[in-house]
Parts: C-alpha cells; sequence; structure tokens
C-alpha cells in the first residue's frame, strides 16, 4: 500500500459538499503553516486594498486551476463572506430614556453573548457559570429588536426602540500580508512535481485571469521552499564546479587533463537521469544534492583512470628514449592498454561499492526513505554509467589528445 493508494481511499470514503480534501502530513503541515501560512503544497496569495474584490480574483482563478493536469483540490477562501448582526445605536433615542451607548452595549453583550459571573467547585473540577437571556428571546432578529431593557428610571424599553438590529455582510477573518488584506488560495497537486505545475498556473492565470490595478498574486507554500532552494543551488553548483577545476588544475597543471576528467560528469548524468525516469521521480532538492554528489564521484573515478594513463605514458616515454627512437601511434597505444587495464578492477569495485551501499536505501520503506532515495537514485543509475562511458570513452579521448600533442595529426613521427 503506498501512499498514493491511502490518498486514493480517503478521496473516495471522505466527501462533503462545499469541502475540498488536502491530505498533508501533520507535523509537515504545522512547520508549513509557520514558515509560509499555507497548508497545501501551492497557495497563493491574493493582496488587494477591497476584500470584496480579492474574493472574485480567488473564485476566478479557483476556476481557472480546476482543469489544470495534477490539480487533486483546489479552494479559495470567501474572504468577504460572513455575515453579522448589527446592532446600531441610536444616540439621540437612547438619551431621551436616560441610557448612554455603554449602558446598551453592555446588556447588548450581556443579554445575547452571556457574562461569566461566577465560578462552580465540584471536587478538583471547576465550571463558569454564564447568564444570559432565555433562548426564545434571542432565537430571531425580531426577538432581538424586541429585547426587553430596564432604563435608570425604571421603564421597560425594547432594544429596537434605541438601535437599529440588522443582519450585515461582513468579512470572517481579516488577514494582511506587508500591511496589505489578503486572501489565501489553497492547492493540493498529485502526480506532478511543484515546479512543472506551477509554471503552467502561472501561465494559465495570466491569460485567464484579469488583475485590476492595485492588486497583485504571490506563489507561496511549499513552491516557496522550491524557489528558495534553486536559487541556492544555482549559486552553490556553479562553486562547486569551480572548486573541482581549481584543485583539479592544481593537481594536473594542464587544462586538458582537466577537461578530459571533467567529461566524466556528463558520462555519470547520463544514468543518474535514465534511472530518474525510470523511476519516476520528479526533480528536487534531493535530486539535486544526489547529482552533487554524483559530480564528485565521478571525476573521482576519471582521476584515478587519467592518471594511471599519464604514468603509463610517462613509463613509455623513458623507453623509447633508452632505446633511442622517436615515439609512435604505436607506443601511445600500447601505454593507453597498458594503464587503462591496470585500472579496470579498481575503478569496478569502486562503482560496486557505492551500487552496493546504496541499494538498501533505494529498496527501503521507512520514515525517510522518500528523501533517501531521491539522494541516492541520481548515484546509484549514475555510478554504472560513469564506469562504463568513462573506461570506453576516456581513453581514446586521451589517446588523440597525445597523438595530436606527441605524435602528430598525420600519426607521422616525431622528437620526444
Amino acid at each position: 500500500v503506498t501512499m498514493d493508494d491511502i490518498r486514493d481511499e480517503l478521496n473516495s470514503r471522505v466527501d462533503f459538499p462545499g469541502l475540498n480534501n488536502a491530505w498533508v502530513m501533520p507535523i509537515k503541515t504545522r512547520i508549513d503553516m509557520l514558515a509560509t501560512g499555507i497548508k497545501t503544497p501551492v497557495g497563493i496569495k491574493i493582496l488587494g486594498p477591497d476584500l470584496t474584490v480579492v474574493e472574485a480574483i480567488g473564485t476566478s482563478i479557483e476556476d481557472a486551476l480546476a482543469n489544470v493536469p495534477g490539480t487533486a483540490s483546489v479552494f479559495a477562501e470567501r474572504v468577504a463572506g460572513g455575515r453579522y448582526l448589527s446592532v446600531d445605536i441610536d444616540r439621540l433615542r437612547a438619551a431621551r430614556y436616560g441610557l448612554t451607548v455603554n449602558d446598551i452595549q453592555d446588556i447588548v453583550s450581556t443579554a445575547i453573548g452571556g457574562m461569566s459571573v461566577a465560578n462552580t467547585v465540584e471536587g478538583l473540577e471547576r465550571y463558569p457559570i454564564n447568564i444570559r437571556y432565555p433562548q426564545s428571546f434571542r432565537s430571531s432578529i425580531d426577538s432581538l429588536r424586541n429585547l426587553p431593557i430596564t432604563t435608570p428610571q425604571g421603564a421597560r424599553v425594547a432594544l429596537g426602540d434605541v438601535a437599529t438590529v440588522e443582519v450585515t455582510d461582513g468579512a470572517p477573518v481579516i488577514k494582511s500580508e506587508n500591511a496589505r488584506p489578503t486572501g489565501w488560495l489553497f492547492i493540493d497537486i498529485v502526480g506532478r512535481d511543484l515546479g512543472s505545475y506551477v509554471a503552467e498556473a502561472q501561465q494559465i492565470v495570466r491569460e485567464q485571469v484579469d488583475l485590476p490595478p492595485n492588486y497583485s498574486l504571490e506563489w507561496s507554500g511549499q513552491y516557496e521552499y522550491l524557489v528558495r532552494a534553486q536559487q541556492r543551488l544555482m549559486i552553490m553548483g556553479p562553486v562547486t564546479l569551480g572548486i573541482v577545476l581549481v584543485l583539479l588544475f592544481l593537481n594536473f597543471r594542464r587544462a586538458t587533463d582537466v577537461f578530459l576528467i571533467i567529461t566524466t560528469v556528463p558520462f555519470a548524468l547520463v544514468g543518474g537521469i535514465v534511472c530518474l525516469y525510470l523511476l519516476e521521480y520528479d526533480l528536487s532538492v534531493a535530486v539535486g544534492v544526489g547529482f552533487i554528489a554524483l559530480a564528485g564521484v565521478a571525476v573521482e573515478l576519471g582521476v584515478v583512470l587519467l592518471t594511471y594513463l599519464n604514468m603509463a605514458m610517462d613509463q613509455r616515454r623513458e623507453q623509447v628514449v633508452q632505446e633511442n627512437r622517436k615515439l609512435t601511434v604505436q607506443d601511445v597505444v600500447s601505454a593507453i592498454e597498458e594503464g587503462a587495464m591496470r585500472r579496470i578492477r579498481p575503478i569496478m569495485m569502486t562503482t560496486m561499492t557505492v551500487f552496493l551501499g546504496l541499494a538498501p536505501i533505494m529498496f527501503d520503506s521507512g520514515t525517510g526513505a522518500q528523501i533517501m532515495q531521491r539522494i541516492a537514485a541520481p548515484m546509484f543509475g549514475g555510478m554504472i554509467s560513469a564506469m562504463i562511458l568513462t573506461l570506453i570513452v576516456l581513453p581514446p579521448l586521451f589517446f588523440l589528445y597525445k597523438k595530436w600533442t606527441l605524435v602528430g595529426f598525420k600519426g607521422k613521427p616525431v622528437s620526444t
């Protein structure tokens, strides 16, 4: 049973009119609510001065995104759909009966809302005692208008004689972002990654929803984490690659050797991408971390192989000097064969060590396995392609380079 199976079963069993389901983990939801205020993977914050217009924009976006592939549910808050009992006190009429605004407000709050007057103690339990008018005095608008009030002179008047009682519309909750009233729209997605979904949703909103002046949208939820992670990876990726290039150059002192080693990285990426495709994993921060780790191990394979190719080439060059002859293409081929053959076993052992070490993670189903699998998946598939393509492609590239620098383009012997 997978999480998708549980989600489908819950959706089939729990269906309340007017409510949308958003199945998310409790602790994760609390963290997201504290960080962004949005409990679903994707959320939209609509900011503007008029809550009625904010609600209209939210319902328009709700209709536009309902049919986007991957949308499990979409719900826009009704920020202007509240109903309130309004008691508008007529100061002039109240003054005629000797009543102040505070007197009427106290009566309304006590008679309708209730007031705590004492506590009752029953063993270790304490309960508040509230008093207010009986239900029959406050069950309808007409009953509230006839609510009896005693004046300081002892006369009895109705609430409707000193105030206007009616039901008015208003906002259930008023929220603000950056000192602007806002309404939230919650989107739960299934079967798609956040990046591609939000990109398509933003395009549809731009095409189908018209934003009046002074109104704006902010895409929030877990998408905020993705944006921040992408910004960091765009910095850390090039920085990491730059550090690797500098270290390689300081070790080999030749730009061509550094280039040959870096060619192992695309070889590894091929296997990592294929593994992600077969496992149907979406691109995420965890996948990005896995690719960074894969690049480091792939460079290690290239360093090991190129080091022994250079050692074999130096030994062949010394042998040619001792034999007092010129270096030939066959000498280069023999040196490459010798160096590559000596590194096949270490490279395969390194690859199999990583492969077998990650195998338990790939087949695990416990807590945290989903994140660890997405970190391990690029390395799991990338190490295989890196091993195969490094052993197949790197020696020929090294041969072409040495043939050009030591022998010449046409393969004619040159001085060593």
